[in-house]
């Protein structure tokens, strides 16, 4: 049995439909993730089955229209995504760049994280912030 496992993310968004094309789909479906569930304009369901993981995407409410989320207010700062190697790392970021999705950060290493700590930082289009990182803490049998 897994304890205190992350079992699914729900995040709210601008613009379901457009989120989801330009952003979500081509990050998620390269991580492994597949849509299971499709309720247009109120929310759509992605899950990865081997990490045992599921990802929610919900339409936000008209009555929020306009207010952008803000990194450092409490709330959600940012969600990262965990590969078994450094080159998953560099592959994620051509995808980005393919789909022209915003890079904060290119891929490099962060030792001040952990030791072999790798990633990429890019946000969403309402400016939620991802990573995707390699850690051979998590994968010491897969750490190139």
């Amino acid at each position: 049995m897994t304890h205190g496992a992350l079992n699914h993310l729900a995040v709210t968004v601008t613009d379901l439909a457009a989120s989801e094309a330009r952003f979500y789909a081509p990050v998620l479906a390269f991580l492994g993730y597949e849509k299971i569930e499709d309720i247009p304009g109120t929310m759509t369901l992605w899950v990865n089955m081997p990490a045992q993981m599921a990802m929610n995407l919900w339409q936000g409410k008209p009555e929020f229209a306009g207010e952008k989320h803000t990194r450092y207010a409490p709330g959600f700062h940012h969600c990262a995504f965990g590969v078994d190697r450094r080159d998953d790392v560099d592959a994620v970021h051509a995808l980005l760049q393919e789909k022209g999705i915003p890079i904060l950060e290119a891929p490099a290493d962060y030792p001040q994280y952990s030791e072999g700590y790798y990633a990429v930082f890019f946000e969403d289009p309402d400016g939620l912030k991802y990573e995707v990182v390699h850690m051979p803490l998590f994968a010491p049998e897969a750490s190139q």
